[in-house]
């Protein structure tokens, strides 16, 4: 059988734990099934959202372990990717494993999801996979979780189509987990203020504050199943119209003419 071909990026860097742990854990349990292309930044680049760099050429280099790293964003390692430098288009993008959650609002800002997300714009199926927790901790076990979503998805990829799936896994150890969860994307209070902080110049600048506290986090969530312990998979869209919104707008519109 021919090998699925796989393009696997990140937001965290092309030497992230997340992504080296992501990586091995694939080819332990379907190495013979893939082919495996990688291509991550060159340093972290978290919340660099859907970021295209327009401004300068960038280059692709390889690292030692065969790694393909791009001096600038997730989305732009996916879109030279798939649009030219791989001979071959990948059958599925993935991307992660992310250090730290990517639930509710923060998907937005997410490099991880971004990244994922450009596959998708591509016309392919893509992954985000994240653990839901600083630190990496219990990495192994969201490497396995991850690796077994990944045979299950390919097993059924008929089923599934042309798809965005946003998977967050719990920092517990493998056998505490209570199983998957279909969920939606919960949201959270505003951001914290910025953090002001003057520079050895003088100068005043500012640090981005953290984000705010769940607050739509109850049964159905992302923020939910990942408290309970299980394993928030959410079905994400790129299209950001609100249809709902149409009917009125165009009344209004009409109505101004």
């Amino acid at each position: 059988m021919k090998p699925l071909r796989i393009l696997i990026s990140n937001d965290d860097g092309y030497s992230a734990p997340g992504i080296l742990a992501l990586h091995a854990a694939l080819l332990d349990r379907l190495g013979d099934r893939l082919h495996i292309d990688v291509m991550a930044p060159e340093q972290d680049r978290s919340g660099a959202s859907n970021s295209l760099t327009l401004d300068r050429p960038l280059t692709v280099r390889t690292a030692t372990n065969g790694f393909r790293y791009v001096n600038g964003t997730p989305t732009d390692c996916v879109h030279v990717a798939v649009t030219g430098l791989l001979e071959q288009r990948p059958d599925l993008v993935l991307s992660g494993i992310n250090n730290g959650a990517n639930m509710g609002d923060d998907t937005i800002y997410s490099g991880t999801v971004a990244a994922a997300m450009e596959g998708f714009q591509c016309g392919l199926p893509a992954i985000a996979f994240s653990l839901a927790g600083k630190g990496y901790a219990n990495l192994e076990s969201a490497a396995r979780v991850s690796a077994e979503f990944v045979e299950r998805f390919i097993d059924n990829m008929a089923a599934f189509g042309h798809c965005l799936l946003n998977v967050n896994i719990p920092p517990i150890a493998y056998d505490d987990m209570l199983g998957y969860e279909a969920t939606r994307l919960g949201k959270r209070h505003h951001a914290e203020p910025v953090v002001p902080a003057t520079t050895p110049k003088g100068d005043t600048v500012y640090w981005i504050g953290p984000p705010g506290e769940a607050k739509d986090a109850g049964p159905g969530t992302d923020f939910h199943a990942v408290r309970q312990g299980r394993i928030s998979v959410s079905a994400l869209k790129a299209d950001l119209t609100q249809t709902d919104e149409l009917d009125a707008l165009a009344a209004w519109l009409k109505s101004h003419e």
